[in-house]
């Protein structure tokens, strides 16, 4: 009788050390190319307020044929773990063995969670901004803020950067990571960030828009990063009109992503949508000029997780850390 794998487990302490932003960077960019391919996957999204200490929670799940990625990811958000010294988001990624259907590895998601999320605007960036882009606008500056800030800040020669934010006395954190950097960090009005900047990402909770189209100049690349559930929106529907849109999948785009609120009003269709995998494996354009503007709908998809969990145990197996217990 064939002696069974034990099951895998990578802890949240080990993902820090374990895992880079450009291994999450490489595994987000494959899976986004592999999903262009028709050769991966996601199944539908389940995200539902539960009822109870106003959380939301649900599950992502795909498949990946080329990798054999196979798994979900279960979590969601808690306003009010901050209280208790939590992370809100919170998640655990499963692994599945493609052949047999056996859980293969239990990984912790709340760290991988923000560095896939990372790693997918970053990806927008280097495909989609403008190779002379110099001046990075930050949206939000929340606890995911400061790895969107870091992961774009490998993409291009950015010289300075400029932030808004609800409450400015949270653009701290972000300017300690420009300062990190060797970089400015400037505070400005939305209608300064939009004159100012090449590259904006927003990564806020909002549910209505905070960046409106005329604030935005030719030439923009934007990553909106923070609607991920029916009702959220980031920036005013007709900026969508205006730009030539991008997304990890069009499907969650036009039902839970920023681009639902352009599709509803008609101003765009779902074949406007651009996967950005096709651009990343030469299929379709990306930038074509330097005074398009371009939006990248990141609405975060279980392939993501997958990818990055993957990659995060193969990790831990090579280096002799990983937990093994036999069921």
């Amino acid at each position: 009788m064939q002696t069974q794998s034990p099951l895998l487990i990578v802890p949240e302490h080990l993902i820090a050390d374990l895992i880079s932003a450009q291994d999450c960077f490489a595994a987000v960019e494959q899976v986004f190319a592999a999903m262009a391919r028709d050769t991966a996957y996601n199944f539908p999204v389940i995200r539902e307020a539960i009822g109870h200490a106003d959380a939301l929670y649900g599950f992502k799940s795909g498949f990946d044929r080329e990798s054999l990625a196979l798994g979900l990811k279960s979590g969601g958000f808690w306003p009010r773990n901050a209280d208790r010294g939590l992370t809100n988001h919170q998640s655990t990624i499963f692994l599945f063995d493609a052949d047999t259907g056996r859980c293969r590895a239990v990984v912790s998601g709340n760290l991988l969670t923000a560095l896939r999320t990372a790693a997918a605007s970053a990806v927008s960036i280097r495909h989609l901004a403008r190779p002379d882009a110099r001046v990075l606008g930050m949206i939000g500056a929340g606890h995911q803020s400061t790895f969107q800030l870091r992961a774009a800040l490998d993409q291009r020669d950015f010289d300075r950067v400029v932030g808004w934010n609800l409450n400015p006395a949270d653009l701290d954190r972000l300017a300690k990571v420009a300062d990190e950097r060797g970089i400015p960090f400037q505070a400005v009005d939305l209608d300064q960030l939009g004159a100012q900047a090449d590259v904006i990402i927003t990564i806020t909770s909002s549910f209505a828009p905070i960046l409106q189209a005329a604030q935005v100049r030719p030439g923009t690349h934007l990553a909106c990063m923070g609607t991920d559930t029916k009702g959220k929106q980031e920036v005013e529907a007709a900026l969508l009109g205006k730009a030539s849109v991008f997304t990890d999948e069009v499907a969650q785009s036009v039902t839970i992503g920023e681009a639902q609120h352009a599709v509803a009003q008609g101003l765009i269709a779902p074949d406007d949508i651009t996967q950005i995998g096709e651009v990343i494996n030469g299929d379709r354009p990306g930038r074509v000029s330097d005074d398009q503007i371009t939006l990248f709908d990141g609405t975060g998809v279980g392939l993501q997780d997958l990818a990055v969990a993957s990659a995060a145990v193969d990790l831990a197996v090579e280096r002799g850390i990983a937990i093994a217990v036999q069921i």
